[in-house]
């Protein structure tokens, strides 16, 4: 079954794309007599204010992967992936308040270029290609492969032409304009995905309650599903292994969330390019409070999914149709795209726009911040030291382009993935703790040395994979233990982390090493609007937490 979409849809979303390359051909243009420079293309001229910083923050993390990968695991298990989202508000505000104050400070670029003031250059190019291949192979593909999927059960057209229609869209201005197209038109496609994700979160809350609206749709769902809403599972749990209980709240989640917001680049870059630190930590404020909102707009939809299909009498009032491409427990990516059948006519043009707002943002935030590693750790460190502006840009677009048509090979490779937020969660955590604890320790410990946290780095990837190798996964060996991926985090960056520790005292006797970061008082103060907001967030997130514990 594919959707039917009539005039007004064809003409929102038409107007959509229209709006977004006209908005991001015109903030690339060079203005008169200036040519652009790097820090034009990769940091927007350090120019961002906080509401453009927040709303693009948000715009390069909600992507099919949380549409469409966390709506299908919103069906398969419930309400506890939002753990990712509301956990994600508090991680936000500990990189706004202890890691940007070092990052801006020191003037980055890039991630690795802390690695390289930090430690070496050694141990930059090393992460640096760790992070090239995870993006690539990983993040753009798996981002490209979801939103085709939603495409091709949509509309029926082909994965891989949607593969190819996604890649072309997204290079279309942000290879041209750099991080300037990106963070502007984010602003428009934050509007988009909000917009469209609560207009499909009221049609499917609406349907389930009869017509009687949302509020009636919520306590509809939560009496017919009510185990759905446990925040943490225990051990009978069938999916524990995907939530180890209370070790989602002080185990390895908090290994995803400190890497993923602190430490990607794709993220991090915005955070970077704003006009002042006091800006980019408004910005981040802004960005923690919508990641409350967030599962309202990817979760709930899921869990209203799995009611409706459950449900005789809602399915015999949706008709015959409703039974076509069901979404199943194997199949769970499927019920964000089954959700959009249902739509009215315009409100299809303004949901598929928002998915493909979310699709297509993550996509040029991540070729933007591929081409800044790749060109300024890689290129310009190794290739080209003395590169002019003029070829540094160039290289910067040509290498997003080379990335994105390897990401577009690697996409239809990822079909038959039943939770492919699961995916991206298991194997970027295979890199993250290593890469966490170099950075952790680095950060806030001075006694770190630089060849301690190169063996860490490269001992972590083997640490990682004995956990995955376990008796439910590769290997039936009982040498090998088995334990939920979250927790096969939390021990990897603690192992990684007592070796470097380790190493380090041996090689400095309990010295400071000489490129330790100096920690003051003063170099964390945040202004009274950052430290109200923070503690708002954190009551909201305990709240939360108190009424769907279990």
């Amino acid at each position: 079954m594919t959707t039917h979409f009539e005039f007004w849809d064809y003409f929102i979303f038409i107007a959509y794309a229209i709006l977004i390359l006209a908005v991001g051909l015109w903030v690339s243009r060079d203005k008169k007599g200036h040519q652009k420079n790097a820090e034009d293309y990769f940091l927007a001229s350090k120019s961002l204010p906080w509401w453009a910083i927040g709303a693009s923050l948000i715009a390069a993390n909600i992507s099919a992967e949380q549409f469409i990968g966390m709506s299908g695991s919103g069906f398969a298990l419930g309400l506890a992936i939002a753990s990712y989202e509301w956990m994600a508000a508090i991680t936000l505000i500990i990189v706004g308040k202890f890691f940007l104050p070092i990052f801006i400070e020191k003037g980055l670029y890039t991630i690795p270029e802390f690695v390289e003031k930090r430690f070496s250059t050694n141990l930059k190019t090393i992460l640096a290609v760790f992070w090239i291949g995870l993006y690539v192979f990983v993040n753009l593909a798996s981002v490209l492969y979801l939103g085709s999927l939603a495409i091709e059960t949509i509309m029926g057209i082909p994965m891989i032409y949607g593969v190819i229609g996604l890649a072309l869209f997204a290079a279309a201005y942000s290879l041209y304009g750099g991080l300037s197209a990106v963070a502007w038109t984010d602003v428009i496609q934050v509007i988009f995905l909000v917009l469209g994700g609560l207009v499909t979160t009221y049609i499917a809350l609406n349907t389930v309650s009869g017509g009687e609206g949302v509020i009636s749709g919520i306590k509809t769902v939560y009496e017919a599903t009510p185990e759905r809403f446990a925040m943490i599972f225990d051990k009978s749990n069938p999916y524990y292994d995907k939530l180890p209980g209370i070790g989602v709240l002080i185990g390895g989640m908090w290994v995803a969330n400190l890497y993923y917001w602190g430490f990607n680049q794709y993220i991090i870059q915005r955070t970077l390019a704003a006009k002042s630190l006091k800006e980019s930590q408004k910005g981040i404020l802004l960005a923690a409070f919508l990641k409350l909102i967030i599962p309202l707009i990817v979760v709930i939809p899921g869990i209203a999914a799995y009611v409706m299909i459950n449900d005789p009498g809602i399915m015999a009032r949706l008709g015959n149709s409703a039974f076509h491409n069901l979404p199943s427990l194997e199949q769970a990516d499927k019920a964000y795209p089954w959700l959009l059948h249902f739509l009215p006519t315009g409100m299809k043009g303004v949901a598929f726009a928002a998915l493909a707002a979310a699709i297509v943002s993550s996509l040029a935030s991540m070729l933007n911040s591929t081409s800044t590693i790749f060109t300024m750790d890689i290129y310009k460190q190794y290739i080209n030291p003395n590169a002019s502006d003029k070829s540094t840009v160039n290289v910067g677009r040509l290498s997003a382009g080379v990335a994105l048509i390897i990401a577009s090979i690697t996409a239809p490779l990822l079909g038959g993935l039943d939770q492919a937020f699961q995916f991206i969660q298991e194997y970027t955590g295979i890199v993250s703790p290593g890469i966490l604890a170099v950075f952790m320790l680095g950060l806030f410990w001075r006694k770190t040395t630089n060849n301690a946290a190169i063996v860490g780095a490269l001992t972590s990837i083997p640490i990682a994979l004995y956990f995955k190798v376990s008796p439910n996964g590769w290997s039936t060996n009982p040498l090998f233990v088995n334990v939920p991926f979250m927790d096969q985090m939390g021990y990897t960056v603690l192992l990684t982390m007592g070796v470097i520790a380790f190493l380090s005292f041996r090689q400095n006797k309990g010295a400071d090493d000489k490129k330790g970061i100096p920690i003051t008082k003063e170099l964390f103060k945040t202004s009274p609007l950052f430290n109200i907001g923070a503690f708002a967030i954190l009551i909201i997130v305990a709240a939360l937490y108190a009424i769907f514990w279990n």
